[in-house]
């Protein structure tokens, strides 16, 4: 079977800055928008967005100024035209939140993808096998994932991703597989299907992941197992890699996707099945 186990612990640790650890607000909206094609005033519309998005609570205008970096004439404008979408809504204490159409969008998402249907029984799985906490990563744009789902595992002490939350795609196991297998299975990605990191976005957590493919060989996420540090001893990483190959490979199967590499052997997750499509 093909070698899958990447960054295997060494006992040294990345050196780690404050900004790995922040959560990175995404900036859709630059002066150089209209340069690189587009509409720049889409471009604003969705930065605000995007900041009640990250905000998960109504904001003021002020707040909202302060987030994207534009001015408040400007803001106005643009909120109009979310208000009347449906996209915000302007509260009666004069706050912004995202409006009812958002939430449309996202039943939306879920329902072309599958997703739900597909991962969170993968993730109710690999927590009877013992493993740490899994959650669901996927692209949010060049620089960022999103955490969409995420389960605690057993144990008594836990890491601190959460389901919602942005996290840097530069640091993480998660963020290594999206990075990798951004352009699908290429030869330089054929030999490795799990990624690890020790200590890389919080000096005190650890990870392991692997991708999930969806139709025509795209990779639709990552699974992770993350915890504590000092549980990811290499016996632990070795025993967990197994459960978590097996998840990945139920999920892309589930997804309408096909496994790349030798699949591995153990009792499979029962996970939503593959939509048959109408005749």
């Amino acid at each position: 079977m093909k070698r899958f186990l990447t960054d295997s612990p060494t006992g040294r640790w990345p050196a780690i800055t404050n900004l790995d650890t922040q959560q990175i607000m995404p900036k859709l909206y630059s002066p150089e928008s209209a340069e690189n094609g587009g509409a720049a005033a889409v471009d604003r519309a969705l930065t605000i967005v995007a900041a009640l998005e990250e905000a998960a609570s109504p904001l003021s205008l002020a707040d909202i100024a302060r987030l994207t970096g534009l001015y408040k004439s400007t803001l106005l404008r643009l909120l109009i035209s979310l208000e009347r979408s449906n996209l915000v809504v302007r509260r009666p204490d004069q706050r912004y939140a995202l409006g009812q159409f958002a939430f449309r969008l996202g039943r939306a998402y879920e329902a072309t993808y599958r997703l739900k249907e597909c991962i969170v029984p993968v993730l109710e799985w690999l927590i009877t096998q013992d493993t740490e906490s899994p959650s669901f990563h996927v692209e949010h744009d060049r620089n960022t994932r999103l955490c969409m789902f995420r389960l605690d595992s057993k144990h008594s002490t836990l890491d601190r991703v959460r389901a919602g939350e942005l996290l840097p795609m530069a640091h993480g196991a998660a963020g290594k597989v999206l990075k990798a297998f951004r352009n699908g299975v290429t030869a330089e990605a054929h030999g490795s299907m799990i990624f690890t990191s020790f200590g890389e976005r919080d000096p005190s957590c650890a990870a392991l992941a692997a991708p999930v493919f969806g139709p025509e060989g795209q990779v639709a996420g990552a699974l992770s197992l993350s915890g504590p540090l000092e549980r990811f001893t290499a016996t632990a990483v070795k025993k967990m890699s197994v459960p978590l190959l097996v998840a990945a490979q139920t999920a892309t199967q589930s997804l309408g996707g096909e496994w790349p590499v030798e699949p591995v052997r153990l009792r499979a997750p029962s996970a939503g099945r593959k939509r048959k499509e109408p005749a």
